[in-house]
């Protein structure tokens, strides 16, 4: 262990001491945040328009606040980039977080310098909880590479505006800086393809202890890595990597590929992060789920999925949560978001302390003949078909096909992108919707009932996925493939191997 790890070891050990006391008063923090924030909220133009009053309790709360989403407070969000002040939160944002809206072309979420510690902080504090319950700080003692949108800023109105992880990028502690890659400038290429050769050039010869970043994008600098290096493995290049930290999709589909790439199997720590909060972080290399932080600024509320859109919906604070149930999530923070779905659904693992796991997207589902299959659903069946057959995924999305053919029922088709084309796919397609049946009863009844025939996989060709990213303008950075939709925009683009 170096020197710098010695001293970190330490500071390690207490912040994740803290961590641990703080998931035991979750409650307690809700309720600090509840009423700090709705207090706060009280002077600004938004608790005006909603009766936000410092004595109100949850119920009066809830009354006043509707649930909404970001075209709900997009009025708001103009004022501020108006130059108006004491809009949704006292003052105005130090930064404006753009990313990718559905019907609203680009959102701008606003960072103020209340919310601003948390989104820096947790990605640290995860990886101090790692330290500590390993017992072991020699991650810090080399490289680190964050594969991450530019930093480089640009204005909405007075505000400073940019991807959130080039906003974080401005703020990270200097003794990661230190050992941080890419360079400034690397980071700066905004052409993902510029960016990853540029990378490789400054990484190819670093003693990397930590990557971060999406797991699709990673994998793809690993692929060109080995490739230009004529190596056979990353830890012939890498042999002192031994953290990778991930968050904004599954690992799971991605794991066999990676450890095949890497040569060794590699310790992993999932983040929950979002423009709107850093919502939840891996804590423990041996429990289930990820801690939820009660504590940053965030009071959260939750209506059971199956509710979700109904007249009467049930809307309730974390205390009230159950264990195996599946919630859309609720934001109210100290940036100022009031109500806010934002679009995830996570499902509770663990109560005491409070452990999710992410299920999916509220708007990314199949539910063309009312199946309502979920993200979680089919990223368990893929999972256990690649354990199963071991395989090697490099992608995939599911989309349903409305019109299979004449005399044809309709079906569900999976676009899988495969390292290698297995031969025996008719297999597969069983063993997929065998689990699908398995897991979705609704589906099962379609298939036993006649309504739906079994699922087709449609296997796309090598770098399929990422010639429909850069079409699409999304290569790099932190941009996801959906992992299934109601339409077939994605699934219609995408380039499939001739039968």
């Amino acid at each position: 262990m170096g020197l710098k790890s010695l001293i970190i070891l330490p500071f390690a050990r207490i912040w994740a001491s803290r961590i641990k006391q703080k998931s035991k008063r979750a409650i307690q923090s809700q309720d600090y945040w509840f009423k700090t924030l709705v207090k706060r909220g009280a002077s600004t133009q938004f608790g005006r328009d909603h009766g936000l009053k410092s004595t109100m309790d949850y119920e009066q709360f809830k009354a006043s606040v509707p649930l909404t989403d970001y075209e709900g407070l997009n009025g708001y969000v103009s004022r501020i980039i108006a130059g108006e002040a004491n809009v949704l939160w006292p003052g105005l944002p130090l930064y404006f977080a753009k990313t990718s809206g559905t019907t609203s072309g680009t959102k701008f979420i606003p960072i103020t310098r209340d919310s601003l510690p948390y989104h820096v902080g947790s990605a640290r504090n995860a990886v101090f909880c790692y330290v500590a319950e390993t017992n072991d700080a020699s991650v810090f003692d080399g490289r680190m590479i964050f594969l991450s949108g530019s930093p480089i800023l640009d204005f909405v109105g007075k505000i400073k505006a940019g991807r959130l992880s080039g906003i974080v990028n401005h703020h990270i502690p200097g003794f990661v800086k230190r050992n941080q890659l890419p360079s400034w400038e690397t980071n700066c290429i905004e052409d993902w393809e510029l960016k990853l050769k540029s990378i490789i050039k400054e990484t190819k010869e670093e003693d990397l202890s930590l990557i971060g970043g999406i797991p699709s994008w990673v994998q793809m600098y690993f692929e060109q890595l080995l490739e230009d290096t004529k190596t056979n493995s990353i830890k012939e290049l890498f042999p002192n990597l031994q953290l990778y930290v991930f968050g904004g999709v599954n690992f799971e589909p991605y794991r066999a590929r990676f450890m095949a790439l890497l040569g060794r199997n590699v310790k992993t720590i999932e983040t929950y992060p979002a423009s709107e909060g850093f919502i939840a972080f891996q804590d423990s290399q041996s429990e289930d789920g990820l801690l939820l932080q009660t504590d940053v600024g965030i009071f959260y509320e939750f209506v059971p999925l199956r509710e979700l859109g109904k007249e009467n919906q049930q809307r309730i604070p974390l205390a009230d949560v159950q264990l195996n149930e599946n919630y859309a999530i609720i934001l109210n923070t100290n940036a100022g978001l009031w109500g806010y779905l934002i679009g995830d659904t996570v499902r509770f693992v663990s109560i005491n302390p409070y452990r999710i796991k992410v299920t999916g997207r509220t708007k990314h589902f199949i539910s063309a003949f009312g199946e309502h299959v979920i993200g979680e659903e089919v990223e368990q069946a893929m999972r256990m078909a690649i354990d199963f057959f071991q395989l090697q995924v490099l992608e995939f999305h599911v989309a349903p096909l409305v019109q299979a053919g004449q005399s044809e029922l309709p079906r569900h088709q999976w676009f899988i992108e495969f390292h290698t084309l297995p031969e025996n796919l008719v297999e597969i397609q069983f063993y997929l919707d065998e689990q699908m049946q398995k897991q979705n009863a609704y589906y099962r009844d379609l298939i036993q009932g006649n309504i739906l025939q079994s699922l087709e996989i449609c296997p796309v060709k090598v770098g399929g996925f990422h010639e429909f990213m850069r079409s699409e303008g999304k290569l790099g950075g932190q941009n996801k493939v959906p992992r299934l939709a109601d339409n077939r925009k994605i699934a219609d683009a995408l380039p499939i191997l001739p039968a």
